[in-house]
């Protein structure tokens, strides 16, 4: 079974990367939609417990993170490429800064002004996942015109990166760079009810947008959460055993591992065995009654491994 099976919900903007991605590769895809807020029982037992969103499902391969999904996507679906412009890097170190610090100041920007509205499970978990579990939403709030002064520098150097006359940010044609860089503006736009006024002086980024819009999101088709495990369970991973000899943790198939985000937020941590191990990414093999044997992909940049 190699259909792509996307595991998200519509109001998330790191799902929006994947959406927007998955329109550059015009790619049909099977959209499996979940609560905003844990419990996900049925993606729970395919990721031993991961709790961030989005997830790709491909068969019995799991890839969590969207820096897994993204580099999946490319090695299965080459053509057109995330790559349109010189060097494949850049567009990974942009991710950091997008996924890192813009995206810390869009949060707060998207939530403080509105916190009273909003469901306040919702709102403290998001505040602890992004934050930490010292965030004040209030003191957010009061700090509002510091926080949107520092994001008009970083829009600065968006729009600046535009003045090329190039249609996207690396090429003539879509790119990662733009993926990445599309949903913090996606979530900008959709959560902070002044965004109109504040991108006026950024008249490219705004052109931009329009046509990132273009693009669309592939073609996908409901499928329920049941259906996703029954998938699971009826197919193998393709991941095959890998050792990285210069790995400076020494990891190799078969150890027992943990892994989890750098940043403290409280998460469980998810544990399996070594399966592959490389510079970019960690595999590790999980099995629940659910969804059978998988195949559990992650992110080395970003992540912690300790050897249990």
């Amino acid at each position: 079974m190699s259909e792509i099976i996307f595991h998200h919900y519509p109001q998330s903007p790191v799902a929006e990367k994947v959406r927007c991605a998955l329109g550059i590769k015009k790619l049909a895809w099977r959209s499996v939609e979940h609560n905003r807020l844990p419990d996900r029982p049925e993606l729970f037992a395919m990721t031993a417990g991961y709790r961030r969103i989005p997830v790709m499902q491909i068969g019995a391969d799991i890839y969590c993170d969207s820096q897994c999904i993204l580099r999946e996507l490319e090695r299965r679906h080459p053509e057109p490429t995330f790559f349109p412009g010189p060097g494949k890097g850049m567009p990974w170190a942009v991710s950091r800064w997008t996924d890192g610090p813009i995206f810390e100041l869009m949060f707060r920007i998207a939530f403080a002004p509105v916190m009273d509205s909003l469901p306040p499970a919702l709102v403290t978990d998001r505040s602890r996942l992004y934050l930490g579990p010292g965030a004040d939403l209030k003191k957010e709030l009061a700090d509002l015109p510091h926080t949107l002064a520092q994001l008009r520098g970083h829009l600065g150097w968006l729009e600046a990166q535009l003045e090329s006359g190039k249609p996207y940010l690396t090429a003539d044609k879509p790119g990662l760079a733009d993926a990445v860089a599309w949903h913090i503006m996606w979530f900008f736009r959709a959560r902070y009810g002044e965004a109109a006024r504040f991108m006026e002086e950024f008249p490219r980024i705004s052109a931009w947008e329009e046509r990132i819009k273009a693009l669309g999101q592939g073609t996908p088709t409901p499928m329920t959460a049941a259906e996703a495990l029954a998938v699971a369970k009826g197919a193998e991973t393709i991941a095959t055993p890998a050792t990285d000899p210069r790995d400076p943790q020494g990891l190799k198939p078969g150890l027992k591992v943990s892994i989890g985000p750098l940043t403290d937020t409280g998460e469980k941590q998810v544990e399996g065995t070594v399966r592959a191990v490389g510079r970019e990414t960690l595999v590790i093999d999980h099995a629940h009654e659910l969804c059978g044997k998988v195949a559990i992909h992650f992110p080395r940049v970003g992540y912690r491994v300790t050897i249990k």
